[in-house]
């Protein structure tokens, strides 16, 4: 290996020691053994090398700006309890949200696309051609002008099979899954997949701050704490301050709640997007930008989703949002009419989050989005550039993996 080429690597792997610099140890182990796992996952981990290596062109710096969850890939689409407790299907994580041209966001759901052929069990082939439908799905979307939304009676294949499942799902069920019940009462599972023992001083804390936040709420008796633990869930934030809460709910064993609270860590994209002159809205920490962008795009608000601070760090509360609420692409077997089938829905839902949140704070107005999305110039340059990064992230990988099994 040339001198040129060991140095490129030596400070690949440095971006990513910096960027995860600070994290939880035990939680960043698992990302990074997850990382480690395919080309896929660690494009789901290395969302900031991910920016830094689009290219400059017109396409990606000079498109209408739009409000973007900025982690767009096909795992991040799935389905959520609203705050009316009706179940939807849409992007669900905003960790790096900003106002970035609209092309970003389709970018990367189209590399994630074609980086997991493998997981989408797929062939290169049949994962571009599912890549020119979810184009085609947002382009056409976008042109038409209007935000929709997916909900069990709209949706159909295998979106609608994974929300009505979900809607007849039983609260004591999905409970069972996540606590063990001693009589009337129930703590976490702390088995290592789902959640890790938090400390004493750890449950204090949370403990402290759910009774401070419920005395602002309708119900303080609702947020009564039964346990606390570190939660383990999604790839990008594994390692940062993360926690499960059992609360008491509607009662005791089988109306109780689970709430995730999830530190804010500044957007991946922030540097990029300084770089292009490209200002964000001044906001009050990470996690008003998250929670603002997010009710922003989607159409039905998240359930307890809020900005909230844990002894000064900014953190998102929200309902938990199990991560097998997604629909399980690699189970579907080499079904190409179901792969198209859904990415088309994803790339509709990326158009209707981008039109409801137009015009706000900087973002373009609907007309300059039904604009950009009715014009063909655009489409085979997008098509090629999530091929070009799809390759360039599987080429990081491999320094990744063997950096990696070097430890």
């Amino acid at each position: 290996m040339s001198h040129s080429n060991s140095q490129n690597d030596a400070d690949l792997i440095l971006q990513i020691q910096q960027h995860n610099a600070g994290r939880d140890p035990e939680r960043l182990a698992m990302k990074y053994a997850k990382m480690a796992s395919s080309a896929f996952v660690f494009l789901r981990g290395a969302c900031h090398l991910f920016y830094a290596a689009l290219p400059d062109s017109a396409l990606f710096t000079k498109t209408p700006l739009a409000w973007c969850c900025g982690d767009l890939h096909f795992e991040n689409v799935g389905s959520y309890k609203g705050d009316n407790r009706l179940v939807y299907f849409d992007i669900n994580d905003y960790d790096e949200a900003a106002l970035a041209p609209a092309s970003w966001d389709l970018v990367r759901l189209l590399t994630s696309i074609q980086c997991g052929a493998d997981a989408l069990s797929a062939t290169p082939d049949q994962a571009r051609s599912v890549s020119q439908s979810c184009l085609q799905a947002y382009r056409l979307a976008l042109g038409h002008g209007k935000p929709l939304w997916v909900e069990p009676e709209t949706s159909v294949g295998l979106v609608n099979k994974l929300l009505s499942a979900l809607h007849g799902r039983q609260r004591a069920a999905f409970l069972d899954k996540r606590t063990l019940r001693n009589g009337l009462q129930r703590r976490l599972k702390v088995d290592g997949l789902k959640a890790l023992p938090a400390t004493e001083v750890q449950k204090k804390r949370v403990t402290t701050f759910v009774h401070h936040f419920a005395a602002t709420q309708p119900n303080p008796d609702f947020y009564q704490v039964c346990d606390v633990g570190r939660r383990i869930a999604g790839t990008g934030s594994l390692g940062v301050e993360r926690f499960v809460v059992l609360i008491v709910g509607k009662g005791n064993p089988d109306g109780n709640y689970l709430l995730d609270i999830k530190e804010a860590k500044p957007s991946a994209l922030a540097p990029h997007l300084a770089r292009l002159g490209i200002t964000q809205p001044s906001w009050p920490n990470e996690a008003a930008r998250v929670v603002t962008v997010q009710k922003r795009m989607q159409a039905i608000d998240h359930a307890f989703l809020h900005a909230v601070e844990l002894e000064g760090l900014p953190c998102i509360l929200k309902g938990l949002q199990p991560s097998e609420d997604r629909v399980a692409i690699g189970t579907w077997g080499k079904k190409l009419e179901h792969l198209t089938e859904v990415v088309e829905t994803m790339g509709r839902l990326l158009a209707w989050d981008q039109l409801r949140a137009c015009g706000r704070s900087g973002s373009a107005n609907a007309d300059a989005l039904i604009d950009f999305g009715q014009r063909p110039d655009w489409t085979e340059e997008m098509l090629q550039t999530a091929t070009a990064l799809a390759a360039r992230t599987t080429q990081q990988w491999n320094v990744f993996t063997q950096w990696y099994s070097a430890q």
